[in-house]
Protein backbone atom coordinates (compact mmCIF):
# COMPACT_ATOMS: atom_id res chain seq x y z
CA UNK A 1 0.00 0.00 0.00
CA UNK A 2 2.95 2.40 0.75
CA UNK A 3 4.68 1.62 -2.45
CA UNK A 4 1.72 2.39 -4.64
CA UNK A 5 0.67 5.63 -2.57
CA UNK A 6 4.27 6.87 -3.44
CA UNK A 7 3.66 5.92 -6.93
CA UNK A 8 0.73 7.93 -7.09
CA UNK A 9 1.64 10.58 -5.49
CA UNK A 10 -0.39 12.73 -2.40
CA UNK A 11 -2.53 14.76 -4.79
CA UNK A 12 -4.39 11.68 -6.87
CA UNK A 13 -7.68 11.27 -6.52
CA UNK A 14 -8.91 7.51 -5.34
CA UNK A 15 -11.54 6.43 -7.49
CA UNK A 16 -13.12 3.99 -4.78
CA UNK A 17 -13.35 6.87 -2.60
CA UNK A 18 -14.39 9.74 -4.67
CA UNK A 19 -13.56 12.77 -2.26
CA UNK A 20 -10.22 11.49 -0.93
CA UNK A 21 -6.53 12.03 -2.53
CA UNK A 22 -4.04 9.46 -1.86
CA UNK A 23 -2.83 12.09 1.07
CA UNK A 24 -6.41 11.85 2.82
CA UNK A 25 -5.69 8.08 2.35
CA UNK A 26 -2.32 8.11 3.82
CA UNK A 27 -3.36 10.07 6.52
CA UNK A 28 -6.53 7.63 7.32
CA UNK A 29 -4.67 4.54 7.31
CA UNK A 30 -2.52 5.70 9.53
CA UNK A 31 -4.75 7.35 12.17
CA UNK A 32 -6.25 3.30 12.04
CA UNK A 33 -3.41 2.03 12.80
CA UNK A 34 -2.72 4.50 15.77
CA UNK A 35 -5.64 3.97 17.11
CA UNK A 36 -5.95 0.38 16.48
CA UNK A 37 -2.59 0.30 18.48
CA UNK A 38 -4.24 1.67 21.44
CA UNK A 39 -7.04 -0.67 21.11
CA UNK A 40 -5.23 -3.47 21.57
CA UNK A 41 -3.66 -2.57 25.06
CA UNK A 42 -6.72 -0.66 25.99
CA UNK A 43 -8.83 -2.45 29.17
CA UNK A 44 -12.43 -3.19 27.72
CA UNK A 45 -14.22 -1.40 29.72
CA UNK A 46 -12.19 1.57 28.95
CA UNK A 47 -14.37 3.37 26.31
CA UNK A 48 -13.37 3.94 22.87
CA UNK A 49 -9.58 5.46 21.84
CA UNK A 50 -9.20 8.53 21.42
CA UNK A 51 -9.26 9.36 17.83
CA UNK A 52 -5.62 10.58 16.69
CA UNK A 53 -4.35 13.49 14.18
CA UNK A 54 -1.78 12.28 11.78
CA UNK A 55 0.11 15.51 10.02
CA UNK A 56 -0.94 17.23 7.28
CA UNK A 57 1.99 16.91 5.51
CA UNK A 58 2.64 14.09 3.23
CA UNK A 59 6.38 13.52 3.98
CA UNK A 60 5.32 13.95 7.52
CA UNK A 61 2.42 11.81 7.48
CA UNK A 62 4.15 8.73 5.58
CA UNK A 63 6.94 9.14 8.71
CA UNK A 64 4.37 8.92 11.57
CA UNK A 65 2.41 6.04 9.29
CA UNK A 66 5.54 4.28 9.78
CA UNK A 67 5.78 4.85 13.28
CA UNK A 68 2.57 4.03 14.53
CA UNK A 69 2.47 0.74 12.09
CA UNK A 70 5.28 -0.05 13.81
CA UNK A 71 3.94 0.55 16.76
CA UNK A 72 0.63 -1.38 16.19
CA UNK A 73 2.41 -4.76 14.75
CA UNK A 74 4.77 -5.15 18.27
CA UNK A 75 2.05 -4.80 20.31
CA UNK A 76 0.05 -7.43 18.12
CA UNK A 77 2.90 -9.41 18.47
CA UNK A 78 3.41 -9.27 22.46
CA UNK A 79 -0.50 -9.38 22.80
CA UNK A 80 -2.11 -12.89 23.45
CA UNK A 81 -4.74 -13.40 21.21
CA UNK A 82 -7.29 -13.72 24.08
CA UNK A 83 -5.87 -10.86 25.46
CA UNK A 84 -8.81 -9.00 26.86
CA UNK A 85 -9.25 -5.51 25.02
CA UNK A 86 -11.56 -2.69 23.95
CA UNK A 87 -13.23 -3.85 20.41
CA UNK A 88 -16.51 -1.93 18.83
CA UNK A 89 -17.55 -5.78 17.87
CA UNK A 90 -17.74 -8.85 18.79
CA UNK A 91 -15.48 -10.17 21.23
CA UNK A 92 -13.29 -8.61 23.53
CA UNK A 93 -10.02 -9.55 22.64
CA UNK A 94 -6.77 -8.43 20.95
CA UNK A 95 -6.93 -10.51 18.13
CA UNK A 96 -9.87 -9.29 16.78
CA UNK A 97 -7.17 -5.91 16.00
CA UNK A 98 -5.22 -8.23 13.85
CA UNK A 99 -7.84 -9.55 11.58
CA UNK A 100 -9.43 -5.85 11.63
CA UNK A 101 -6.06 -4.22 10.71
CA UNK A 102 -5.21 -6.95 8.21
CA UNK A 103 -8.41 -6.43 6.65
CA UNK A 104 -8.02 -2.86 6.89
CA UNK A 105 -5.01 -2.51 5.05
CA UNK A 106 -5.59 -5.02 2.19
CA UNK A 107 -9.11 -3.32 1.10
CA UNK A 108 -7.12 0.86 1.21
CA UNK A 109 -4.19 -0.80 -0.76
CA UNK A 110 -6.52 -1.69 -3.71
CA UNK A 111 -7.49 2.06 -3.25
CA UNK A 112 -3.66 3.45 -3.60
CA UNK A 113 -3.44 1.16 -6.64
CA UNK A 114 -6.03 1.98 -8.31
CA UNK A 115 -5.14 5.69 -7.60
CA UNK A 116 -1.99 4.83 -9.32
CA UNK A 117 -4.15 4.18 -12.60
CA UNK A 118 -4.76 0.31 -12.37
CA UNK A 119 -8.29 0.31 -13.69
CA UNK A 120 -8.17 -3.34 -11.59
CA UNK A 121 -4.96 -4.04 -9.53
CA UNK A 122 -3.09 -7.08 -10.49
CA UNK A 123 -2.88 -8.00 -6.85
CA UNK A 124 -5.24 -11.17 -5.70
CA UNK A 125 -5.45 -12.04 -2.58
CA UNK A 126 -5.04 -15.70 -1.24
CA UNK A 127 -8.82 -17.69 -1.13
CA UNK A 128 -8.40 -18.47 2.72
CA UNK A 129 -7.99 -14.74 3.34
CA UNK A 130 -10.41 -12.99 1.48
CA UNK A 131 -12.97 -15.69 2.54
CA UNK A 132 -12.25 -14.46 5.97
CA UNK A 133 -12.65 -10.52 4.79
CA UNK A 134 -15.74 -11.60 3.63
CA UNK A 135 -17.05 -12.96 7.02
CA UNK A 136 -15.49 -10.51 8.44
CA UNK A 137 -17.86 -8.10 6.29
CA UNK A 138 -20.70 -9.86 6.97
CA UNK A 139 -20.34 -10.86 10.50
CA UNK A 140 -18.83 -8.06 12.21
CA UNK A 141 -18.83 -4.83 10.01
CA UNK A 142 -22.42 -4.81 8.54
CA UNK A 143 -23.81 -5.29 12.14
CA UNK A 144 -21.41 -2.26 12.87
CA UNK A 145 -22.93 -0.46 10.49
CA UNK A 146 -26.34 -1.32 11.91
CA UNK A 147 -25.17 -0.46 15.45
CA UNK A 148 -24.26 2.69 14.26
CA UNK A 149 -27.71 3.38 12.94
CA UNK A 150 -27.94 2.48 9.25
CA UNK A 151 -30.58 0.32 8.28
CA UNK A 152 -30.90 -2.73 5.97
CA UNK A 153 -32.79 -1.12 2.90
CA UNK A 154 -34.23 -4.67 1.19
CA UNK A 155 -35.69 -7.46 2.23
CA UNK A 156 -34.65 -11.20 0.51
CA UNK A 157 -32.10 -14.12 0.51
CA UNK A 158 -28.48 -13.23 -0.83
CA UNK A 159 -26.25 -16.29 -1.48
CA UNK A 160 -22.87 -15.57 -1.23
CA UNK A 161 -20.93 -18.58 -2.65
CA UNK A 162 -16.66 -18.67 -2.89
CA UNK A 163 -16.07 -21.91 -4.35
CA UNK A 164 -12.46 -21.55 -4.65
CA UNK A 165 -12.84 -21.31 -0.77
CA UNK A 166 -15.26 -23.91 -0.45
CA UNK A 167 -17.34 -21.47 1.63
CA UNK A 168 -20.91 -20.03 1.29
CA UNK A 169 -23.00 -17.79 2.93
CA UNK A 170 -26.89 -17.57 3.62
CA UNK A 171 -27.45 -13.64 4.16
CA UNK A 172 -31.49 -12.70 5.05
CA UNK A 173 -31.95 -9.38 4.92
CA UNK A 174 -35.32 -7.86 6.17
CA UNK A 175 -35.52 -3.62 6.35
CA UNK A 176 -34.86 -2.62 9.50
CA UNK A 177 -33.73 -5.65 11.20
CA UNK A 178 -30.48 -7.30 12.02
CA UNK A 179 -28.77 -8.84 9.34
CA UNK A 180 -28.73 -12.94 9.90
CA UNK A 181 -25.69 -14.95 8.45
CA UNK A 182 -25.53 -18.39 8.02
CA UNK A 183 -22.83 -20.62 7.40
CA UNK A 184 -24.07 -23.27 4.70
CA UNK A 185 -22.53 -26.55 2.65
CA UNK A 186 -25.20 -26.34 -0.30
CA UNK A 187 -24.43 -23.22 -2.47
CA UNK A 188 -27.76 -24.86 -4.43
CA UNK A 189 -30.03 -23.81 -1.95
CA UNK A 190 -32.89 -21.20 -2.79
CA UNK A 191 -32.31 -17.13 -2.96
CA UNK A 192 -33.58 -14.35 -4.25
CA UNK A 193 -30.05 -13.48 -5.13
CA UNK A 194 -26.53 -14.65 -5.31
CA UNK A 195 -23.11 -13.11 -5.90
CA UNK A 196 -20.26 -15.96 -7.06
CA UNK A 197 -16.83 -16.15 -7.73
CA UNK A 198 -13.45 -16.20 -6.45
CA UNK A 199 -13.25 -15.62 -2.80
CA UNK A 200 -11.23 -12.30 -3.93
CA UNK A 201 -13.56 -10.97 -6.51
CA UNK A 202 -16.27 -11.17 -4.01
CA UNK A 203 -13.88 -9.52 -1.26
CA UNK A 204 -13.95 -6.89 -2.99
CA UNK A 205 -17.48 -6.43 -3.97
CA UNK A 206 -18.75 -6.36 -0.76
CA UNK A 207 -16.18 -3.50 -0.03
CA UNK A 208 -17.59 -1.68 -3.04
CA UNK A 209 -14.20 -2.17 -4.73
CA UNK A 210 -13.84 -3.17 -9.32
CA UNK A 211 -14.64 -7.06 -9.01
CA UNK A 212 -15.42 -10.01 -11.67
CA UNK A 213 -17.57 -11.22 -8.99
CA UNK A 214 -20.97 -12.09 -10.49
CA UNK A 215 -24.39 -10.74 -9.09
CA UNK A 216 -27.59 -12.57 -10.48
CA UNK A 217 -30.95 -12.56 -9.14
CA UNK A 218 -31.99 -9.52 -7.21
CA UNK A 219 -28.99 -7.31 -8.00
CA UNK A 220 -30.83 -4.78 -5.41
CA UNK A 221 -29.99 -7.10 -2.03
CA UNK A 222 -26.60 -5.87 -2.81
CA UNK A 223 -26.95 -2.74 -2.62
CA UNK A 224 -29.20 -2.95 0.46
CA UNK A 225 -25.95 -4.07 2.84
CA UNK A 226 -24.82 -1.26 4.89
CA UNK A 227 -21.39 -1.36 3.86
CA UNK A 228 -19.02 1.02 5.67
Amino acid sequence: MRSAALKAGPDAPVPSCPEWTVLDLVRHQAAVHSWAAQAVVAEPDAGRPEWPKPPKDFDEALSWWDNELSVLITRLREAPADRPAWTFQGPLQAGFWARRQAHETSIHRIDAELATGHELPSLVFDSEFAADGIDEMLTVMIPRQLQLGRQIAGTGRLLVHAADAGRTWEVHLTSGEPLVVTDVQDSAVDADATIAGTADAIYRALWGRPSHAIVSGDQSLLAALPRP
